[in-house]
């Protein structure tokens, strides 16, 4: 049974291994192991989670069972919209997808933001698993953009955005 704590420093490259993991698993068909390779490296290195980790706007989860973790999930305030938190990450490893972990992680996600009255997250159109997964936890598509994650990355993604409170 896994549980879903607060992440710490030392859980940071299982985490990287689990999103170049999942990664590989969700987008080598869309992009190419090459290119999946090159963004793993640089959005989920150690030190990137550290960032995160480090973020006093942001919360940073795990689904752990005490030997291993499955899944993670990573949000923080927008800065440049209030009131909206983004969930910048929410992810499990392929052998335990379908479980709940990415409902529990989410649930524990959505609450630790009392002053948003939004949730907002980008996802790949192709990625038909996650987007069914997020409409079931509430989400609506709101926009498009042609740079997902960081502003010059290439990638296109829909935008969605769930009510909080």
């Amino acid at each position: 049974m896994f549980f879903v704590r607060t992440a710490t420093e030392r859980d940071l490259a299982k985490v990287s291994a689990l999103l170049a993991e999942t990664w590989h698993a969700t987008y080598d068909a869309l992009y190419g192991a090459a290119k999946v390779s090159e963004l793993t490296a640089k959005w989920h290195s150690v030190p990137a989670l550290k960032e995160r980790l480090a973020r006093r706007d942001g919360e940073f989860v795990v689904a752990d069972d005490g030997r291993n973790i499955a899944g993670m999930g990573f949000a923080a305030m927008m800065k440049d919209r209030p009131k909206t938190a983004l969930l910048h990450q929410l992810y499990v490893l392929p052998e335990h997808q379908r479980r709940g972990i990415g409902r529990d992680l989410f649930a524990e996600l959505e609450t630790c933001f009392p002053d948003a009255a939004a949730m907002r997250l980008e996802v790949e159109p192709g990625n038909t698993r996650a987007i069914a997964f997020y409409a079931m936890l509430g989400f609506e598509k709101v926009g498009e953009t042609s740079n997902c994650g960081d502003g010059q990355s290439g990638i296109p993604a829909w935008i969605y955005e769930k009510p909080l409170g």
